[in-house]
């Protein structure tokens, strides 16, 4: 086609935007938690805050994908900016004077607005790479593991910027200075992205949304129950547990802990995003059929759940915010970060090999919002065990997760020729 943009020049915009939106996004998360951590919210009410955006995660990627279809791909990824510059201005106007309760809808209510920019954003820049990316010699797999793993390693940046903007600035003005710059990357984005990419179709029906490729399906719930499996420990658990175990509870303390939680958080992010890059090489993806990668990921699942397991039996063991615990924690969390990327990014390949071009933004759609639900699902079990059971319940639980990651990805299908 004539008006098929350079693939290329359309990818490294499409990261680019990707990228600028992470960065916030991951600061904004650690923002949120330690400011509001220090204000005394229990873990069940620091859950509470994230709880909406993955709601709105669900529904986003569900809709999404279907807007994607019939307005185009660079409707939704300029609106997911857009709407991620309004949700951090409108966060800075919180108010310290309300009361928790108020605070606490407030946040939520702005959240789930930065949750559907979240999604916009990351839907359309993965159904991109699958228009983009060169056909043949493991081309997707490459182009779907950089955008990945490198977008995972600007939110570890985001992160560890986050913790130092709380420390450095205060709450408002770190929030406030995201937006502006964020604004002035949209406004670069619209400048520099070149035309060509798909511009929908008006006859694209919302009842296409629901996939009948049973790999597609099944894909879907093992992504539910992986990305639960993070974030029921990710989310609160360790990040308090960290903050119980660094900080004498001085405002002295509180700033030394911010900085050293964000920077064990952006280093696990940063790892993660590294690994999910060097998955094609690990996986030998370019030398191996596709019914080989789809039989690995129920094996490398596996090999996952041996870590939180691990953990959790520590953690019983050593019982507390002890300091045997804490290096033991640190270690085995930065395994679980190799293991989990080498999945991620093996679903994140396969999500795509599966999909047709003609419907790739409406199972991406699906898939991703599959994964929002995993991560509303761990969210909200990581105040829960936590505040339960501590680190153990949390580990624990954890490790379920990802058995029943297991059992479903090994429901997949070693061929592709299935109706979607």
């Amino acid at each position: 086609m004539s008006d098929r943009p350079d693939g290329l020049s359309a990818y490294i915009a499409v990261t680019a935007a990707y990228w600028a939106f992470m960065l916030t996004d991951g600061a904004l998360r650690m923002l949120v938690l330690l400011h509001f951590h220090t204000l005394g919210f229990s873990p069940l009410q620091l859950a509470y805050l994230f709880v909406l955006y993955e709601i709105a995660g669900m529904v986003t990627n569900l809709s999404a994908g279907w807007i994607a279809a019939r307005f185009g791909l660079t409707l939704t990824l300029y609106a997911g900016l857009g709407l991620q510059v309004v949700a951090l201005v409108a966060l800075a106007r919180l108010d310290p004077a309300w009361s928790v309760g108020l605070s606490v809808a407030y946040v939520m209510v702005v959240q789930g607005a930065s949750g559907i920019a979240k999604d916009l954003a990351k839907m359309s820049s993965k159904s991109a790479v699958k228009l983009l990316a060169p056909k043949g010699d493991g081309g997707l797999f490459r182009w779907v593991a950089v955008l990945t793993g490198s977008k995972n390693a600007v939110k570890g940046l985001g992160f560890l910027l986050g913790g130092a903007l709380l420390a450095t600035f205060g709450f408002v003005w770190a929030v406030l200075g995201m937006a502006a710059v964020l604004a002035a990357i949209l406004i670069g984005v619209l400048i520099a992205m070149p035309p060509g990419l798909p511009r929908g179709r008006k006859g694209a029906k919302f009842s296409e949304l629901f996939s009948k490729s049973a790999n597609v399906n099944w894909l879907s719930v093992a992504r539910i129950f992986l990305f639960g499996a993070r974030d029921v420990w990710f989310v609160v658990g360790i990040p308090v547990y960290f903050h119980a175990v660094l900080s004498d509870g001085s405002a002295e303390g509180n700033r030394a802990a911010f900085f050293m939680i964000g920077s064990f958080m952006a280093v696990w992010i940063i790892l993660y995003g590294a690994m999910q890059a060097a998955a094609p090489r690990i996986l030998r993806a370019s030398a191996r059929p596709e019914s080989e990668l789809i039989g690995a990921a129920r094996g490398w699942a596996l090999a996952l759940f041996l870590v939180p397991a691990s953990l959790a039996l520590a953690a019983m063991v050593y019982s507390g915010a002890t300091p045997v615990m804490t290096p033991i924690v640190v270690a085995g969390l930065l395994a679980f970060g190799v293991l989990f990327a080498i999945n991620s990014s093996l679903h994140s390949y396969l999500i795509l090999a599966f999909s047709r071009d003609e419907r790739v933004t409406l199972d991406v759609g699906f898939y991703y919002m599959a994964n929002a639900g995993g991560r509303l699902l761990g969210t909200v079990l990581s105040g829960l065990t936590y505040q339960a059971g501590g680190l153990a319940l949390c580990l624990g639980t954890a490790a379920v997760m990802v058995g029943l990651s297991a059992l479903a990805a090994g429901r997949l299908e070693p061929h592709a020729a299935q109706p979607s």
